[in-house]
C-alpha cells in the first residue's frame, strides 16, 4: 500500500485560524473609570456536557505543510464540488441565501405568554450541536487516522444529513485517497468553500473558547424576577448564549447552553433599513410566528425582536423585521454572515431556545464582542447601578426638585420634551405636592453593548401623592457622565 500520511494543508489553515482566535474579553470592573481595565484572559473553561479534547497544534507555515502533502492511493471519489452541491448522504436543493423578497410576513401579533413552568434547578447543556464531533474529526486527521476520520464524518452526516460543512470534509477525505490536496475544499467554488471554512472556524472557536465558569456577560446586571431566561449574542464569534435567571443565587445569570448562529451579510451595527447588518443593543422578544405562517426559508419558526428600540431611534437608526429564526428544511446551517440582519439558528437549536422564550419579557442582547465580568466585579457594577436608581427614587420622594434633577443629563430627552421643558414641568408639579411616595418593583438592569456606557433600566412604578396616584411600566436609559450615572431618556415601556 502506498504511503498513508496526512494531507496537512487541507485543514491546516482551518486549525490555525481556530488556534489563533482572539482571547475572550475578560474585564475587571472599575466603578470610578469609564473604561474597565482589560486583564489577561484565563484559559477557556472545559465544556460542560462533552469530554474535552486537547486542542490541535497549529499547522506549520504553508510552505512546510505543502511539503508534507503525500498522495494516498485508493479509489478516487467524487470531487469537492459535488460534495457541496450534491452531498452523498442527501441531495438538498441549492439554497439562495438572500432573504426572499416575495414573501410578505404576517402582522406581528404578540402571542400569549406561556404559563410558567415548575421551578427546577438550572442545568447546563453545552456543545449540543456538531462542534464536539467536528473537533474529534480534526483531531483524528491530525493523528493521520484518515479512515477513522471518514468514519466519524459519516456518523456526523447520519445525524445531520444536510450539513454542508460535513459533506465538504467528507469530500476532502475521499479525494485525498486519490491525489494530494493543497487547500481546504480544493476544487470547490471559492465563495462557497470560503463560507464553509468560515463556519468551521466559528464553530471551533465557540467550542474551544468557553468563558470561565465564574464569569458572566457584563450586560446581564439584573433580570426582573419573572424573566426566566436571557439571550446574549456575540456576532464576532457567531455564537448565541442562553442564561437562566437563577433566583436561588440572588438573580445570578446561570449559563445554560450556547449555539452557533448566522448574522448579517455585512456584519453588525445596523443603522438603516436594508443595510444587511445585525443591530447591536438591548432588545426583547415581541412575538412568536409559527412555522405554518412562514415561508420554508424561515425554518421552524421566528421570534421578532424590538429593533429599533428607544436608544436606536434617538441615534437616528431605522429599519424593521429583525428576527430570530430557523433555516430552510433542506439546510442544516448557514454561513456566519449570510442573513439580511436576522439572527439565524439551526432548526433544532431554535426549537431548543424557543421553549424558554417569553413573549414581551425575554431580553435579547446583541454585541459585537461580549465582555465578561467575574462574579465579584459583576456584583460591584450591579450594586452601583441599584444605588443610583434608589437615590433617584428617594430624591423624587424628598420633593427637593433641584436635587432630583441632578440625576438627569442635560442631554435628557423624553418622547415629548427636552431637559429644560422637563425641569420646568417638574418644578411646577412639585410645588403643589405635600408628600410623594414612589415604589419600584420588577427592576431589570441591562448594560447596552457599545462604546458609550449606557444601561437600560425597566421597572413597574407605583407613584402616590396627596393629589395624584399613578402606576405604569417605565423605561430609562442611564449614561455615565464624568463618573456619575445620569438619566438620558425616560418614557413608558
Amino acid at each position: 500500500m502506498a504511503m498513508r500520511k496526512l494531507f496537512v494543508l487541507t485543514l491546516g489553515l482551518l486549525l490555525l485560524g481556530a488556534a489563533q482566535a482572539k482571547p475572550l474579553q475578560l474585564l475587571t470592573a472599575k466603578t470610578t473609570s469609564s473604561k474597565p481595565k482589560k486583564i489577561v484572559a484565563a484559559k477557556p473553561a472545559k465544556p460542560a456536557a462533552a469530554k474535552t479534547v486537547a486542542a490541535a497544534k497549529p499547522a506549520a507555515p504553508a510552505k512546510t505543510s505543502a511539503n508534507r502533502i503525500i498522495q494516498r492511493s485508493a479509489v478516487a471519489a467524487a470531487g469537492v464540488t459535488a460534495a457541496i452541491a450534491a452531498p452523498a448522504i442527501a441531495s438538498p436543493k441549492p439554497v439562495n441565501y438572500a432573504e426572499p423578497g416575495s414573501f410578505t410576513p404576517p402582522p406581528l401579533v404578540s402571542a400569549p405568554t406561556p404559563a410558567p413552568a415548575p421551578a427546577r434547578a438550572p442545568t447546563t447543556v453545552s456543545d449540543s450541536g456538531p462542534e464536539a464531533q467536528l473537533d474529534r474529526i480534526f483531531q483524528t486527521i491530525e493523528r493521520n487516522q484518515l479512515d477513522k476520520a471518514l468514519e466519524l464524518t459519516e456518523n456526523l452526516l447520519q445525524q445531520y444529513p444536510n450539513f454542508r460543512l460535513g459533506n465538504l470534509i467528507k469530500g476532502d477525505l475521499l479525494m485525498a485517497r486519490a491525489r494530494p490536496i493543497g487547500a481546504f475544499g480544493a476544487g470547490g467554488p471559492n465563495d462557497k468553500v470560503n463560507e464553509l471554512r468560515d463556519e468551521a472556524i466559528a464553530r471551533l472557536k465557540g467550542y474551544k473558547q468557553k468563558p470561565p465558569a465564574d464569569y458572566v456577560p457584563r450586560y446581564l446586571l439584573q433580570m426582573q424576577p419573572d424573566q426566566k431566561y436571557a439571550i446574549v449574542v456575540d456576532t464576532q464569534k457567531s455564537r448565541l448564549y442562553l442564561y437562566q435567571n437563577d433566583l436561588g443565587a440572588g438573580g445570578r445569570p446561570r449559563f445554560v447552553a450556547d449555539y452557533y448562529i448566522t448574522h448579517g451579510k455585512l456584519g453588525s451595527e445596523k443603522s438603516n433599513e436594508g443595510d444587511k447588518r445585525t443591530p447591536i443593543g438591548v432588545y426583547h422578544v415581541t412575538s412568536s410566528l409559527p412555522k405554518q405562517k412562514l415561508a420554508d426559508f424561515y425554518g421552524n419558526g421566528a421570534y421578532p425582536i424590538s429593533y429599533p428600540n428607544e436608544w436606536d431611534r434617538r441615534q437616528g437608526r431605522n429599519g424593521s423585521g429583525i428576527w430570530l429564526h430557523g433555516t430552510p428544511s433542506d439546510t442544516f446551517s448557514r454561513p456566519p454572515k449570510a442573513s439580511d440582519g436576522c439572527v439565524v439558528l439551526a432548526n433544532q437549536d431554535l426549537d431548543a431556545i424557543g421553549k424558554n422564550l417569553q413573549i414581551g419579557l425575554t431580553p435579547v442582547i446583541i454585541s459585537n464582542n461580549i465582555e465578561w465580568l467575574s462574579l465579584d466585579d459583576w456584583n460591584k457594577e450591579r450594586s452601583e447601578l441599584n444605588r443610583a436608581i434608589d437615590n433617584w427614587r428617594a430624591d423624587w420622594e424628598s420633593r427637593d426638585t433641584e436635587r432630583y434633577l441632578r440625576h438627569y443629563s442635560r442631554r435628557f430627552q423624553s418622547p415629548d420634551m427636552d431637559f429644560d421643558h422637563f425641569a420646568s414641568q417638574k418644578r411646577t408639579v412639585n410645588a403643589g405636592k405635600d408628600w410623594i411616595k414612589v415604589k419600584l418593583d420588577n427592576i431589570s438592569v441591562f448594560r447596552n453593548p457599545g462604546r458609550d456606557e449606557v444601561v437600560v433600566v425597566t421597572f413597574d412604578q407605583d407613584y402616590r401623592s396627596n393629589n395624584l396616584n399613578n402606576a405604569m411600566k417605565k423605561r430609562q436609559y442611564w449614561i455615565k457622565e464624568n463618573g456619575a450615572w445620569k438619566i438620558i431618556y425616560e418614557g413608558a415601556a
